[in-house]
C-alpha cells in the first residue's frame, strides 16, 4: 500500500514542485520505487517540469486529466468512460516506476462544488454545511486515489500554495507531509502558518468517522547557500530551530545551482536531464534520507 505524501506550504516560490518532481525521480530512477506524482496545482508546474507542453496539450484534449477526475467527483456522471487507471501516465521520462496523474488549468467548477454540497446539507435531519464539507473535502482525493493504491510505493501530491479546497483535501489524504523552504525570513511565515492550518484541520475532522493522521516528515531547504545569502539563510535556521526539532529538519539542503532552473527548460528533472551536477546529487542524498525518516516512521 503507497505512502502518500504531501509537499505543502502557504507560501509561493519556495522550491515545492521542484522538491516533488525530482524526489520523486530519484525514488524511481534510483531506489526502485513505484511512484506517482499527482498534480494538484492549477499552475500544472510539476506536469511540466516532466512532459512537454505538446504532449499535455495532446492528453488535455483527449481529458485525460485530473479535472476529468474531479468533475466525475463532483457531478457523477453514469456514462464515464474513463477512470483514473486510463488517465494515469506510465514511464513518464521514459523512467520505469515513474508516472503522472496530469493537472489541469482548469480544475473543477466552485459553483457546482457549493451547490453540490449545500443540497447534501439541506437533505441531512439535521442540516449542517460544515460537516458535510469536511466530509467531502477529507474523502475527496482519498476516494480518488483508493483503486491505484495497491501499485505504488508513494504517491506524491503536488499541493497548490494558499489553502484551496484541493491543498486541504490532500493533506487530509496524506500520511505525511513535507515542507519546502528557502532560505528567507519570509518563508517561515509560510511555514508557522501551514503548521497552524493543519493543527485547525485535524481538529475540524476530529469527530469524523476516519479523522486525520498525518505526520510531518520534515523541512527542507531548497537553493540555500552561502555568499548575499548566508546572513539571511542563518537567521532562518535559528528561528525554524525554534519550531522545530532536529528530527523534523532534514540534514539535506538543496544547494543554489543554476542547472535546476536550466532543466526546467527541458521539461525534465534536474536529476534526469544533468544527473552529475551539484543540485542532482543533492537529491539523491536528501532522497536517501527521505526513505530513512519514512522508515523509522515504521
Amino acid at each position: 500500500m503507497a505512502k502518500i505524501i504531501s509537499t505543502v506550504n502557504m507560501k509561493g516560490g519556495v522550491g515545492k514542485t521542484t522538491l516533488t518532481v525530482n524526489l520523486a525521480t530519484c525514488l524511481a530512477k534510483y531506489f526502485q520505487k513505484r511512484v506517482l506524482v499527482l498534480d494538484l496545482d492549477s499552475q500544472i508546474s510539476a506536469t511540466l517540469s516532466l512532459m512537454a507542453p505538446h504532449d499535455f496539450a495532446g492528453i488535455r484534449k483527449k481529458g485525460k486529466t485530473l479535472s476529468y477526475l474531479l468533475g466525475n467527483a463532483i457531478q457523477p456522471n453514469p456514462y464515464s468512460k474513463l477512470d483514473i487507471f486510463d488517465i494515469i501516465c506510465p514511464e513518464i521520462c521514459q523512467i520505469e516506476g515513474l508516472e503522472l496523474l496530469p493537472g489541469d488549468i482548469e480544475l473543477y467548477d466552485e459553483y457546482l462544488v457549493s451547490e453540490k454540497l449545500h443540497q447534501a446539507a439541506i437533505a441531512t435531519e439535521n442540516p449542517n454545511f460544515e460537516t458535510v464539507w469536511n466530509k467531502f473535502e477529507g474523502t475527496l482525493i482519498k476516494e480518488m486515489l483508493a483503486p491505484v493504491l495497491e501499485e505504488y510505493d508513494f504517491v506524491i501530491l503536488d499541493c497548490a500554495p494558499g489553502y484551496n479546497l484541493l491543498t486541504r483535501s490532500g493533506i487530509a489524504a496524506s500520511d505525511f507531509y513535507l515542507l519546502p523552504a528557502r532560505p528567507e525570513p519570509l518563508s517561515v511565515v509560510g511555514m508557522q502558518l501551514l503548521e497552524r492550518r493543519i493543527e485547525k484541520l485535524k481538529e475540524s475532522h476530529k469527530a469524523s468517522d476516519d479523522p486525520l493522521n498525518i505526520n510531518l516528515i520534515g523541512v527542507v531547504f531548497i537553493l540555500s547557500g552561502g555568499g548575499l545569502m548566508s546572513r539571511y539563510y542563518n537567521q532562518v535556521m535559528r528561528r525554524v530551530q525554534t519550531d522545530f526539532t532536529p528530527g523534523q529538519l532534514f540534514q539535506q539542503s538543496i544547494p543554489i545551482d543554476v542547472n535546476v532552473a536550466k532543466a526546467v527548460d527541458s521539461f525534465m528533472p534536474v536529476v534526469t536531464s544533468m544527473p552529475n551536477t551539484a543540485g542532482s546529487k543533492a537529491f539523491i542524498k536528501l532522497t536517501q534520507e527521505f526513505l530513512q525518516k519514512v522508515e523509522a516512521f515504521g
